[in-house]
């Protein structure tokens, strides 16, 4: 089913749709973390500083539009979100695979505590939880965990 979405830098025009999947991603997967931005802070983001100013990538479906979104930062994999409705196909593994080939000396991010799906997921590519927070060095004031890629 994921040959029919492509993994793409995002464009302009790209930044609603992508912040629209980052909030129903973050709803779905972390109800319990308050989010510290409204969902107009976070479209405006997307638009002002995520798409034009980082490595961001989307996935497209056709038919469906903009279904994940991935940001690099150097040799951190920073925001790695996929439309609720699209998990379990195969998109975070390409995105995943595709941030490795960018970053092939290593890959650092960090998640939540709570998100154990994001744990295991990252733990089965390869990463290595290596730093446990109190959550005091994020927005959300979320306890959060760091994860090292090594090849």
């Amino acid at each position: 089913m994921t040959d029919a979405v492509v993994l793409r830098r995002a464009v302009a025009a790209d930044a609603r749709a992508a912040a629209d999947v980052w909030l129903r991603s973050f709803a779905a997967a972390l109800p319990t973390v308050v989010r510290p931005r409204t969902d107009d802070d976070v479209r405006e983001y997307f638009r002002d500083v995520v798409v034009p100013m980082r490595e961001t990538w989307v996935a497209e479906a056709s038919g469906a539009g903009i279904v994940g979104l991935m940001v690099l930062a150097g040799d951190m994999l920073s925001q790695l979100y996929l439309d609720p409705g699209w998990r379990g196909r195969g998109l975070g593994d390409r995105f995943v695979a595709l941030a490795k080939d960018r970053s092939p000396g290593g890959l650092t991010l960090w998640t939540f505590q709570v998100n154990k799906p994001a744990h295991r997921f990252y733990e089965r590519h390869g990463f290595a939880a290596v730093e446990f927070t109190d959550g005091s060095g994020n927005e959300e004031r979320e306890p959060d965990v760091r994860y090292v890629w090594r090849p």
